[in-house]
């Protein structure tokens, strides 16, 4: 056997060898081509690489604090004052109390919590909801899931750059209204939607309030009372953290009733033993996003101004309301999936729209909500920079995508011919 190391010793040369396989891949990853040097990630918007100082807060509850924060002994009281630590942090950026932070396994757990948790704690004084049609899946699969157990669900329509009209979701509120769920931006198109003009709204009706910022909270932290929200969801590997862990605002004295069984953790608002490392870096990576914040628009503005010289390549979303590192597209005259498929090739990594729906083959729920063709609507293509993105690489992809849009255009067969 090996000479013992002491646990500081241990952990650096565990840190160390872990950074030299995240440095340097495995043949077996190589020769499937996992892993390509001039590769430019263009997806930032489907999940984000971990920050190096994210996995280094991480790291001691992977290697050498195995606590459980609900235990009462020494390594349980580490566990949970990390757990505590993390929490308080988030509060801060949110402007909330820690107590009204509850974490979950990722942001579609805090949607579901949140949707289900309030439409249910408040069905004996109505059963309504009221969402828009340019929702992440995680909603508008549970307010589905809530029509079939009797629940009345309004889904309001978007203009043209995919942005709701807060009248639109006055108009839709009745006394038997019990919550109202809309993103603060779009996770395809970008689209920022007035959520305080909604929220000022719903606070006005005495109707609860719930806005996903999963895209948006790595840009600006999301501003609850600003924004007069009674729940607000997060993801962490959105924002350069880890995946496997979100969290849901919930504001004090909100009736929400779990949606799972067990233990009292969170407050008994979500029972499960809490994933401690992914918290710790969870809330480092918040903490970092807002503290170093990188100013994306002038190479997102590059991108955008760059593809839209091409034919047939029109801006989806709004041209200024946006995420600041997003730029969205329909293609003429291709197919989104063969499109992304072909810069893959090329070594740039894009996607059609949400990383969620991948592998549908229909169009984008989005950009028909927002009247596009539903034949063009299959011409999707999102691009989304990242922290480490860079003006060679824009304009590497802009080349790239004009070669690969010519090609494509060209295999289609002529109108009218027939196999």
């Amino acid at each position: 056997m090996g000479p013992h190391l002491p646990p500081d010793a241990l952990l650096s040369a565990q840190t160390s060898s872990l950074g030299s396989r995240l440095d340097s891949p495995s043949d077996a990853d190589a020769a499937r081509g996992y892993h390509r040097a001039m590769a430019i990630y263009l997806d930032h918007a489907a999940t984000t690489p971990i920050r190096p100082e994210v996995l280094e807060v991480m790291l001691p509850y992977l290697t050498e604090h195995q606590g459980n924060p609900s235990s009462i002994h020494a390594s349980g009281r580490r566990a949970r004052q990390a757990l505590d630590e993390a929490r308080e942090e988030i509060a801060r950026h949110l402007g909330a109390k820690p107590r009204e932070i509850v974490f979950t396994a990722s942001g579609t757990e805090a949607d579901n919590l949140a949707v289900r948790g309030v439409a249910w704690a408040a069905s004996a004084k109505g059963r309504h909801i009221v969402t828009s049609a340019v929702e992440h899946k995680a909603i508008l699969a549970t307010t589905a899931v809530l029509e079939r157990h009797g629940f009345e669900v309004t889904v309001v329509g978007v203009d043209r750059s995919g942005r709701v009209d807060p009248e639109e979701v006055a108009a839709a509120i009745t006394d038997r209204t019990t919550l109202v769920t809309i993103q603060s931006a779009n996770n395809e198109v970008g689209t920022l939607q007035p959520v305080a003009a909604i929220g000022a709204i719903c606070r006005a009706r005495g109707v609860a309030f719930h806005v996903d910022a999963v895209q948006s909270a790595a840009f600006e932290p999301p501003n609850p009372n600003a924004w007069q929200a009674t729940l607000v969801s997060l993801s962490a590997h959105k924002m350069y953290g880890p995946k496997g862990v979100g969290a849901l605002y919930v504001r004090q004295g909100t009736a929400m009733l779990p949606q799972s069984s067990g233990g009292a953790q969170e407050r008994q608002r979500r029972a499960g033993t809490e994933n401690v490392p992914a918290i710790a870096g969870f809330a480092e990576a918040m903490r970092l996003v807002h503290t170093d914040p990188t100013d994306f628009v002038p190479l997102r503005d590059r991108l955008i101004a760059g593809a839209t010289a091409l034919d047939g390549l029109t801006l989806s979303g709004h041209p200024t309301e946006r995420l600041p590192n997003s730029a969205s597209f329909v293609v003429d005259g291709v197919e989104g999936g063969d499109l992304v498929a072909a810069l893959d090739l090329e070594g740039i990594e894009a996607s059609t729209g949400s990383a969620c729906t991948t592998g549908s083959v229909e169009p984008s729920h989005v950009l028909l909500a927002m009247g596009v063709d539903p034949q063009e609507a299959r011409g999707s293509l999102r691009l989304t920079i990242g922290r480490t993105t860079t003006e060679a690489e824009v304009d590497r992809t802009l080349v790239v995508l004009a070669g690969v849009v010519g090609r494509l255009r060209g295999m289609r067969a002529p109108a009218g011919a027939t196999a």
